[in-house]
């Protein structure tokens, strides 16, 4: 496993993949935002961003933490605040003379909550990403991977969420293979490099033009790309999180835990021993105004 230190991240630039699992964003209520996105029928809708450093806008706040997440607060709407449970890959990024990305290079990935507002009429995903510090979660440990193949680095990690409140866990997310991503390996890598050439966005539609950022921010080295999130359970979708509550991502390998083994440890409040997973648990607490 590598050992992650948050300060290595605050020069990388982070972004997501927005409908990478089938029956997400229906779930999410965000179908309706991409319905002027032109996308093949299995394709995700695209990328957007999270964090910019050096931006002078709020992209430029530093979201992550491995241990807590700042609730946002307003008097003008409910913050529903949910997990969103998936792969974060940590790769490392070439670009040409002009400062386009040439290719995406995964040195490692695990456990990444893309924490999201349900926020009503919010124009940009973006928008519903980054509020202030401890609004992302990345686990301190990952795994190490030279790609994100189904066949290869993802094939035997699985991805589970739980909200546990009152000492109680509950499974948040559906326990899925990382390897049921609707496009992983050198087809999402390879679409991301295109997305980051030509998604420009417009007003009608949820997108920005990521590749614009990623070269306003320096070009940097390494990105960490939030792969997407899995289908919730029942309990997720109608639970919100709220303060007190702990947010628990278990990105983990079933050759060496087995799923029936990895619930009860999560159970147990337990999951900090969990063998072969990369873990991420955030307490929920009260934030700033946003």
């Amino acid at each position: 496993m590598i050992d992650l230190h948050l300060d290595d991240l605050r020069g990388a630039f982070g972004f997501g993949v927005a409908g990478n699992f089938a029956g997400h964003l229906e779930q999410a209520g965000e179908a309706v935002d991409f319905e002027r996105v032109t996308a093949a029928p299995d394709a995700p809708k695209g990328i957007f961003p999270w964090f910019a450093p050096g931006s002078d806008t709020f992209l430029g706040t530093f979201p992550l933490s491995t241990d807590r997440l700042h609730e946002p607060v307003s008097a003008d709407w409910a913050m529903n605040l949910q997990i969103e449970p998936e792969v974060g890959a940590l790769c490392r990024v070439t670009y040409d003379e002009a400062g386009q990305v040439t290719g995406l290079t995964p040195y490692a990935a695990g456990a990444f909550n893309d924490c999201s507002i349900r926020r009503p009429g919010a124009k940009k995903i973006s928008h519903k990403k980054n509020w202030g510090p401890c609004s992302k979660g990345v686990a301190a440990r990952l795994f190490p991977v030279t790609d994100l193949e189904p066949g290869g680095g993802l094939r035997t990690l699985r991805i589970a969420s739980f909200l546990r409140r009152d000492g109680v866990a509950h499974e948040y997310g559906v326990d899925s293979p990382a390897a049921g991503y609707s496009y992983a390996g050198g087809l999402l890598l390879d679409w991301i490099v295109d997305r980051l050439h030509h998604q420009h966005g417009s007003d009608d539609t949820p997108l920005e033009f990521v590749g614009e950022l990623l070269r306003d921010a320096g070009c940097p080295e390494t990105v960490l790309i939030g792969v997407g999130a899995t289908r919730y359970t029942d309990f997720g979708e109608q639970h919100y999180l709220r303060p007190g509550d702990q947010s628990v991502v278990v990105v983990y390998d079933e050759t060496v835990t087995a799923p029936a083994a990895m619930r009860a440890a999560v159970e147990a409040g337990r999951e900090g021993e969990l063998a072969g997973a990369s873990v991420l648990c955030q307490m929920v607490e009260a934030g700033a105004p946003v």
